[in-house]
């Protein structure tokens, strides 16, 4: 029992603090490489140690302390340690705050600062991404590759020369000063919102959320609000969060099966979700500085005061969606006002635009098209063909929550 205790108890620390206790190291030894891999010995350490020693009261700070320990033996065991001079002022430091017994954690900005290391300009922003998955939302390379569409191996690669750039180009782990900014705030702002889908729909694991990464993007978006009052899309990103966030209670039924937005019970909805993101929305739109994230907040919040899917604004969404192409032109948006279009006309008109989308050929990998496909042709009772658009939908989804609700529908189709 008490075996199982302590395994469970790990696997939480690990899952939770990851991040924080990673971003912490790698501030202080400047070299992710070399942070992960002293943080993956601690890990080790505690699977060893914790089951006879005992559980620490705080076993976040045990983690940090044991793993500065393992990052400066691995620093004295450098061949060329003696000729870098870099390496004994740091050697110093670490042993330094090692005799302090520090467990300076709580850094408010801690993972921020992380996530604009990550971004920095000269990191192309494919990688910027990836990175900061792995190092801020702590998902495994295997997760990061089914993300990106790409083989575990290659993202593997990918991670390591992004790691090795940061520390041979002495990128600074940093907060960068106000002025510097805007060259990596869009950069910032995509991987801050990558975090949070990647917990509203998980790409690896049995449920449909993973809710500490939507509540951990929220989180970061704040302390970058109050660092930035002035920038509207900072703010339109966090209502957008908050708002698709309310939905959380009713996205799942006690069994942990998907619900869809049209099915779900809106009396479940997070009420003080969806006030502040309206407050941040009727703060911010009046600038009139609009931006991509602004718009999709606004489309958010229009479901939101929606009474049920039928009665939903759709002319409103669908002219959302248009405005939302005009900033970020792509399929996914024309995507999205296909199936507000098929809401006012009907899915015939839906599907035409479908079809238009299909033709470019830019969605041919993208799970919502074919599940939006199948459920128009399913409309039209065009059975045969919404099979096969539901059979390609359940293969190209990742998460088994969201190809259980493929599933139904798909036997429910059989059944006509």
């Amino acid at each position: 029992m008490l075996r199982n205790k302590t395994s469970e108890t790990i696997e939480k620390t690990v899952r939770e603090e990851w991040s924080q206790t990673l971003s912490a190291l790698v501030y202080r030894i400047h070299d992710f490489q070399l942070a992960e891999d002293a943080l993956q010995d601690a890990i080790l350490s505690a699977w060893n140690s914790w089951p006879y020693s005992g559980i620490p009261k705080n076993p976040r700070a045990w983690l940090l302390q044991v793993a500065k320990r393992k990052a400066i033996d691995q620093i004295r065991r450098k061949e060329s340690f003696a000729k870098k001079q870099s390496s004994i002022a740091l050697l110093s430091e670490l042993e330094q705050e090692q005799g302090e017994h520090r467990t300076d954690m709580e850094i408010p900005d801690e993972r921020l600062r992380m996530i604009f290391t990550c971004c920095h300009p000269a990191i192309d922003k494919r990688s910027s991404v990836a990175l900061t998955l792995r190092t801020v939302a702590g998902l495994e390379t295997r997760e990061i590759a089914k993300a990106f569409l790409t083989e575990e191996s290659a993202m593997g690669q990918r991670l390591t020369r992004v790691k090795r750039k940061i520390r041979d180009a002495g990128i600074p782990y940093r907060v960068p000063p106000p002025h510097l900014w805007q060259e990596r705030l869009e950069a910032v702002l995509s991987v801050l919102y990558f975090i949070f889908n990647e917990g509203y729909l998980a790409s690896s694991g049995d449920g449909l959320l993973r809710s500490n990464l939507c509540l951990e993007a929220i989180r970061l978006a704040r302390v970058l609000s109050k660092l930035s009052p002035d920038e509207p899309e900072v703010d339109g990103l966090l209502a957008l969060m908050l708002l698709h966030d309310s939905r959380r209670p009713a996205r799942t039924n006690k069994a942990g099966a998907m619900i869809s937005l049209e099915d779900q019970d809106r009396s479940l909805w997070i009420r003080e979700n969806i006030e502040e993101g309206d407050t941040i929305l009727r703060r911010i739109l009046p600038k009139r500085r609009i931006g991509p994230y602004q718009i999709q907040a606004a489309v958010s919040a229009v479901h939101a005061h929606a009474p049920d899917w039928k009665s939903t604004d759709w002319p409103q969404i669908a002219q959302l969606y248009r405005t939302l192409y005009q900033y970020s032109p792509s399929s996914v948006v024309r995507l999205n006002e296909a199936v507000a279009i098929s809401m006012i006309q009907g899915p015939q008109a839906g599907l035409k635009l479908l079809q238009e989308l299909e033709e470019q050929g830019t969605l041919e990998k993208y799970q919502p098209f074919y599940a939006a496909k199948a459920d128009l042709l399913r409309q039209l009772n065009r059975y045969d063909e919404a099979e096969r658009a539901y059979e390609i939908a359940i293969s190209k989804s990742a998460n088994p929550a969201e190809k259980d609700i493929l599933r139904k529908r798909l036997q429910h189709l059989k059944k006509n």
